[in-house]
């Protein structure tokens, strides 16, 4: 997997198929006037390439989240101060997160990504919510700076997508079927 993110791998092993983690070294910078969609599918692929070429045997998976406000990136906020300033903005609205999901293997040329967009709409949070929730959650390595997996579904009204685990970061359904045109079928590796 051409990702270092723990909640990617953590999602990975839900399908108990052995993999390794390397870290891809790829520039996340956008391209002047990009929109997150081609961004978040553009790195995903930038990532499982850049692997593949190290590994050119290997199923390669690669992945990145970009959320989309108003066709503008979210990204992880890294700090307390801007994660304020992000769920400030995303309070009440709805706002996309742009989930791309990539498969490389190098030594067939198979590459194909596919994006599954997830909707996740706000509820209106007061200052003392978004104090309180970035206090216990610490979420400063997540685009959006929320995680609905944990305590961060309190922040929430909805959440709309075709793949469950895709806002987390790994959008497993597509991800499985990648697999499977990439020739490995995760229920018959699965240990």
């Amino acid at each position: 997997m051409g990702s270092t993110s723990r909640y990617r791998r953590e999602l990975l092993e839900r399908l108990r198929v052995p993999f390794a983690v390397a870290s891809p070294q790829v520039d996340e910078t956008p391209q002047p006037g990009e929109m997150p969609a081609s961004l978040a599918t553009r790195l995903a692929l930038a990532k499982a390439q850049a692997v593949a070429v190290l590994h050119p045997q290997a199923v390669v998976i690669g992945a990145d989240q970009v959320a989309d406000l108003d066709g503008e990136p979210i990204g992880k906020p890294g700090t307390h101060e801007r994660a304020v300033a992000q769920l400030r903005r995303m309070s009440g609205r709805t706002v996309v997160f742009q989930t791309a999901i990539a498969v490389v293997r190098a030594d067939t040329g198979f590459t194909r990504s596919h994006l599954a967009p997830v909707g996740v709409t706000f509820r209106p949070l007061s200052e003392e919510d978004i104090e309180r929730y970035l206090r216990l959650e610490q979420p400063y390595d997540c685009a959006g700076s929320a995680k609905c997996e944990t305590l961060g579904i309190g922040l929430l009204d909805a959440i709309e997508s075709d793949d469950p685990t895709a806002l987390i970061g790994l959008p497993l359904i597509h991800t499985t079927r990648l697999l499977r045109e990439a020739g490995l079928d995760v229920l018959r590796c699965a240990q």
